[in-house]
């Protein structure tokens, strides 16, 4: 039986895609499967990639600075056959999206969409390690108007800081992870789990907690960072109410 719980034992992906705010959103989302992710910004750096590293599946922008994504995917599969390969675009003209598919992608996901929704899509191809994501929201208004009197004015406020200040936060607990400064991701965690239940940002405060209890553990890790790229990502579109 495989070791899940060490980085060598997780599926790999490669993901390509030249957009610096797409590749981030979506290396996170993958990670948080959770897997290992291999970023490429071309045709050319995923080819070097693919030449070292035996990837479980490819996820691949269908436009690319240096060629097309469906050539991309011919290329790859002329070494590696049998890889699943997901293709993912801006385009949502069906035509488009049926022309990826008959290039030979397993499916297409339109952007933008969800990280849960990438996160599906990569499951129903390569399975998962770890447990299905949880379903409750994002953000729990209930929730956060328990805890702030009802008053959801004060609420969006909060919120608006909380989201500002998330991928600062992110970045600490990152750093404090790299160094092993155990000590270091506690506090940034501890302190982050309680802004979460004020703001009532449910899904990231699961992820926090349960970063808590396994600071060391990748796929914790990797679902706490897809968590909070999702939650920032969120509340950018999301009316004030």
């Amino acid at each position: 039986m495989n070791d899940t719980s060490t980085p060598a034992a997780l599926p790999r992906i490669l993901l390509v895609e030249d957009d610096p705010t797409s590749r981030a959103f979506l290396a996170a989302a993958a990670a948080g499967t959770p897997a290992r992710v291999d970023e490429a910004d071309g045709v050319a750096t995923a080819l070097a990639l693919s030449g070292t590293t035996r990837h479980d599946l490819w996820l691949v922008d269908a436009n690319l600075p240096d060629g097309s994504g469906a050539a991309l995917l011919q290329q790859l599969r002329a070494s590696h056959a049998g890889v699943a390969a997901i293709a993912h675009t801006a385009c949502t003209e069906p035509a488009t999206t049926d022309a990826l598919r008959a290039a030979g992608f397993d499916d297409v996901l339109v952007k933008p969409l969800p990280a849960t929704a990438v996160q599906a899509a990569i499951r129903a191809r390569i399975g998962s390690v770890a447990a299905a994501p949880t379903t409750r929201p994002v953000w729990d208004d209930a929730a956060a108007a328990a805890a702030l009197n009802g008053n959801m004015t004060h609420v969006q406020t909060l919120r608006a800081l909380f989201a500002d200040d998330l991928p600062n936060t992110q970045a600490r607990v990152q750093s404090a992870a790299s160094r092993g400064d155990v000590a270091g991701m506690q506090a940034e965690l501890h302190k982050l789990r309680a802004s979460c239940g004020f703001v009532g940002a449910g899904r990231l405060g699961d992820a926090v907690a349960a970063l808590q209890d396994a600071t060391d553990d990748p796929g914790r890790i990797a679902a706490f960072e897809s968590a909070a790229v999702e939650t920032v990502a969120t509340w950018k579109y999301r009316p004030v109410e």
